[in-house]
């Protein structure tokens, strides 16, 4: 299997046209990032606002956490039923599959904004208010950034899951990696559906490490514990890492 798998991806005429590798690679990314978006819009101002007001908290995490049980597959062939004949051209299989893709997509950011928000240290808040800070400022200056960590973790999540599941996209006539799959089994090319299962699996590596380096230059160096200072005069090292706690003492 392995010899075959390699054949199929050293295969010259697999990376060129309309049915190659680079093109299904830009589809694949084009519904993965049009989910997100969406998705980010509708679940990260709700999870900042349930965890900066408590209000609705177990309505949403208990909704969140049935959303999560939905078969995704039918779910698609019950909104392209209900939705493709309403809709005229590419929008009739695309629109229900981003629908798809963004209800499972919700869940996993909406619990990042909201755990973000709902862990912050009450003694933080309660300094923010104590200079005078209003509630918005609060949540902007103090929560937000205290929350993004969190944030992260459930766009990685969501990330990981839409592109893993974007695949399915191809059962209803669209591009993208999926169809690698969907082609290779329909004329039992299991070389062509090992080959799409790495480049899918490829493809979610590397926007998690992408989403990791991000997040390691948005965090704040305080949330990180991400310090260093000039090494004193006769030390040998260029910079040392100190604890927080011991930079604030001195």
């Amino acid at each position: 299997m392995l010899t075959t798998i390699w054949a199929w991806l050293s295969d010259p005429a697999n990376w060129q046209g309309e049915d190659g590798v680079p093109q299904r690679t830009l589809e694949h990314l084009e519904y993965t990032a049009i989910t997100l978006v969406i998705a980010s819009l509708i679940a990260i101002p709700l999870g900042l606002y349930i965890g900066h007001t408590g209000r609705g908290k177990l309505f949403i995490v208990n909704v969140a956490g049935a959303i999560r049980s939905i078969p995704t597959l039918g779910l698609l062939f019950v909104a392209t039923l209900l939705l493709a004949p309403r809709l005229k051209g590419d929008n009739a299989y695309l629109v229900p599959s981003i629908i798809v893709l963004v209800v499972l997509a919700v869940p996993p950011i909406l619990s990042g904004a909201y755990a973000g928000v709902d862990e912050v240290d009450p003694a933080a808040r309660d300094a923010a208010r104590g200079m005078g800070m209003t509630g918005w400022q609060v949540l902007r200056k103090v929560e937000v950034p205290c929350a993004m960590p969190l944030i992260f973790s459930g766009m990685r999540s969501a990330t990981l899951q839409v592109i893993a599941t974007a695949t399915i996209a191809a059962t209803v006539s669209l591009g993208g990696l999926g169809r690698l799959l969907i082609d290779g089994l329909s004329i039992q090319d299991y070389g062509k559906v090992a080959s799409g299962a790495i480049l899918v699996a490829a493809l979610a590596l590397l926007a998690d490490l992408a989403f990791a380096l991000a997040q390691r230059y948005a965090v704040s160096p305080g949330l990180t514990g991400r310090f260093r200072v000039k090494a004193a005069v006769g030390d040998d090292s260029r910079s040392a890492l100190i604890d927080p706690a011991v930079h604030e003492a001195a």
